[in-house]
């Protein structure tokens, strides 16, 4: 088991299976990425830059695709609460899965220019 496996089964299950599931996004989106525990949470790293990060809440799921990530996606976010670099996923709503995978390609592109 690795450090964010650990970290995900830190939660109660429902939260498992979403931090899960972004994981998964992120890993098929960006296989070159690597995978590491920075901060206290799972971060994914691309070209020696942050990729995104996310983390399990009581409440919510924080994701973070670092402020370029936020402004390209202000009006599909519009339903969450976002900051400058982050968005959280309520526990009580699905997760955009499809959001959450365009977001983190979008990511991968500026990363890769």
């Amino acid at each position: 088991m690795n450090e964010v496996d650990a970290y995900i089964k830190g939660f109660p299950v429902e939260v498992q299976e979403r931090l899960t599931a972004i994981r998964n996004i992120v890993l098929e989106s960006a296989p070159q990425a690597t995978e590491r525990i920075c901060m206290s949470i799972p971060t994914y790293d691309l070209n020696g830059k942050w990729l995104v990060h996310f983390a399990g809440f009581k409440k919510h799921i924080g994701f973070y695709p670092q402020p370029e990530g936020i402004v390209a996606f202000k009006e599909k976010l519009s339903d969450y609460k976002t900051s400058k670099g982050t968005v959280q996923f309520p526990l009580g709503k699905p997760l955009p899965l499809d959001l959450i995978r365009e977001i983190v390609r979008f990511r991968v592109e500026e990363q890769l220019k």
